[in-house]
């Protein structure tokens, strides 16, 4: 939380200084609370006890990541804990707030007597899958009605909507109009198959939840109570500090550091924006441009490695793959996110002729690197202990004992007792969001596995797209773009890796671009109306208009909403996933990456309206071109071709010639009077 961390010690230049006021942090924080869930703020007996519960949950999986703990127990158990924590820190209205009430605690007992039941049946349990008894089918229903409920109050009403109109589906398939008609599940057999099986609400999902997610928002607690978002964002600020782009350069640095002690896009727009806006205010934004690049750097922060997004973590366990292997995957288009956005930053200190920035921290930036440099330690030992060969749970649990050693190299940031058990609790409820969620997405996949919604979809949507991949690929990313509207990025990558990954993967996309296709448009819902959280916190914070601070971020993410369409379309677009092509090379690798980073450059300073200066709208016009050509030529052929009629080999020199005789130009005719103003 952004009120929970204080901001580096410096100066600006004036007394004005522009800082952001206590009620528009609060109204950032609303923001924060719509994605994580507007948690109650517990004391006394109650505090105490939910602390009790969320230090224990993470001390068991703790141990689960070092221990062995049976696949059913550790999945029942997670699931448990998240549902009696879920009745106790998060309301059943916003008016019954900061209190627990009888209707709080009687559903987790309930939550706790489904868990037990199911373990205690043991193997005669699991053998009544596809015939419960009487009192199977009884309990199954109660514990769904609990987790759709617990997932309505850390999520909100959208993720329990969708899965009660999965069910529905599963049970009035005959009556359904072709193409979607299937056999038809009773309730029994669909209960049987939700709650007993590991095919359902105990899948796939809830697994990487129990094993990963968790264990990464524990140590993503571990490094913010040791202190590491401080120091980052000092850090940031001494690093850029002393330039008229130094502000603009800070959100970008910061965002990318900030993405493991965070975990979360909201917050860290909001954790950086209290901090970075006055500066960004000073040397001249526009309070909507702000906003945007506050909303645009938190979105990167899913988006880096070493800690992706949570859906990161499911993208592993579907493909069976390792999870350093995503985080390979994830390198050349991060850095592509932040080289556009960095570029962009660089022409907005030219187009709003941003003003210098005195920065005095508090110590210099050696002093402050020796000083408290092992965060840096602590933020790379996850990866660290990947590459030596621990599995990602063993990893990333050794991670966090290294957090908590390094944390006593200073007294300050030393995770004392007090600060251990805020960290272990925090941890637990950190992950809570994530839990219900993969939990209630079970329901979905549960589903679709069980009617084959997925091939079914897949075959619906290719032949729509009458077997065109670009068209595919396009349909595909507006229905994780639409569906990331209204549910989390979790929910929306599961949702979609099941219904509209295979109709990428029959068309002959590799089956982990496709699901990186997925994830990153999953990511887009951060910043994409009606519900772009990260915008509309980042315009509470800066003041501007919520609507212009979205598109503003638009224009910040757009290599976000166009590199994936690499992976899917070009024949060398996986080699930006670190894979070498079909028949290719490390050469490929290294041809697609310039390709690509051109491209964007050229995309960039059309977005900015800005190269070397004030573009003319044909010169907007022809960097757009050049940009296609670079980055996304297959619609730039079919174009061409639907009009000559015939194929056209494409070649990325046009787009090369077109971008550099743009900057040529530009170079050689007079620049404007004085820098436009105008976004």
């Amino acid at each position: 939380m952004a009120a929970d961390n204080p901001s580096p010690g410096k100066t600006l230049p004036n007394d004005d200084v522009i800082a952001v006021s206590d009620e528009a942090l609060l109204k950032a924080e609303s923001f924060v609370e719509a994605e994580e869930g507007a948690a109650n703020r517990l004391m006394g007996w109650a505090g105490r006890i939910s602390t009790a519960i969320a230090v224990v949950m993470s001390l068991f999986h703790l141990y689960a990541a070092y221990a062995i703990v049976p696949t059913q127990e550790l999945r029942y158990t997670h699931v448990a804990f998240t549902l009696v924590l879920s009745f106790l820190l998060f309301p059943l209205a916003t008016r019954f707030r900061n209190r627990v009430r009888w209707w709080d605690i009687v559903p987790g007992l309930f939550a706790v007597a489904t868990i037990v039941y199911a373990l205690w049946g043991g193997d005669d349990f699991t053998d009544r899958a596809t015939s419960p008894d009487r009192w199977d089918v009884i309990v199954g229903v109660i514990f769904i009605v609990l987790l759709l409920e617990a997932t309505r109050r850390t999520t909100g009403l959208i993720m329990p909507v969708v899965s009660l109109f999965f069910i529905a589906y599963a049970m009035l398939g005959p009556h359904l109009p072709a193409p979607w008609t299937h056999r038809g599940y009773d309730l029994p057999r669909l209960i049987g198959h939700l709650f007993i099986t590991l095919e359902g609400i105990f899948g796939v999902a809830v697994d990487v939840s129990a094993t990963l997610i968790i264990l990464f928002t524990i140590y993503g607690a571990f490094l913010q109570q040791s202190g590491a978002g401080k120091f980052f964002i000092d850090f940031s600020l001494a690093l850029m500090g002393g330039k008229p782009n130094s502000a603009g350069r800070t959100v970008v640095l910061s965002s990318f550091l900030l993405g493991g002690p965070s975990g979360s896009g909201v917050a860290t727009t909001v954790m950086i924006g209290t901090v970075a806006y006055p500066m960004l205010a000073k040397a001249g934004f526009e309070k909507n441009a702000a906003g945007g690049l506050l909303a645009a750097g938190g979105l990167g922060a899913i988006l880096s490695p070493p800690v992706l997004g949570a859906a990161a973590f499911l993208i592993a366990e579907f493909l069976k793959i390792s999870y350093l292997d995503v985080i390979w995957m994830a390198t050349i288009p991060t850095c592509l996110y932040y080289l556009s956005l960095l570029f962009m930053v660089e022409l907005d200190a030219k187009k709003f002729g941003a003003k210098d920035v005195t920065f005095k921290p508090e110590m210099s930036l050696g002093e402050m690197t020796k000083r408290y440099g092992f965060h840096f330690i602590s933020l790379l030992a996850v990866v660290v202990f990947m590459i030596v060969g621990y599995s990602p749970s063993l990893s990333v649990f050794y991670a966090t004992v290294v957090t908590l050693v390094l944390s006593f190299l200073r007294k300050e940031t030393a995770l004392v007792p007090k600060k251990l058990v805020k960290a272990l609790a925090d941890g637990s409820i950190g992950a809570l969001n994530a839990a219900t969620t993969c939990a209630c997405a079970g329901i979905v996949v549960g589903v679709v596995t069980l009617t084959g919604l997925g091939l079914k979809f897949s075959s619906i949507v290719i032949s729509y797209a009458g077997g065109s991949l670009l068209l595919t690929a396009i349909y595909t990313s507006l229905i994780v773009w639409i569906i990331g509207l209204a549910v989390p990025v979790t929910a929306s990558y599961i949702i979609c890796a099941v219904i509209a990954a295979p109709a990428l993967i029959k068309l002959g996309v590799p089956d982990y671009a496709a699901h990186m296709f997925i994830f990153y448009y999953a990511v887009l819902s951060e910043v994409s109306p009606p519900t772009a959280l990260s915008p509309f916190a980042a315009a509470a914070i800066t003041g501007g208009d919520p609507y212009k601070t979205t598109l503003q971020s638009w224009k910040y993410t757009l290599p976000a909403f166009l590199v994936p369409f690499v992976f899917v379309l070009d024949p060398q677009g996986v080699g930006l996933l670190l894979a070498i092509p079909k028949g290719g090379s490390w050469v490929d690798i290294l041809e697609i990456t310039i390709k690509t980073t051109f491209g964007l450059l050229a995309l960039a300073a059309f977005a900015q309206n800005w190269a070397l200066r004030q573009n003319t709208p044909i010169e907007r016009g022809l960097l757009l071109l050049s940009g296609l050509l670079l980055v996304f030529p297959s619609l730039i052929e079919a174009v061409i071709e639907s009009i000559i009629g015939r194929d056209i080999s494409y070649t990325y020199v046009p787009g090369l010639i077109v971008g550099l005789g743009v900057l040529l130009w530009q170079y050689r005719t007079p620049a404007p009077q004085r820098p436009a103003l105008t976004v």
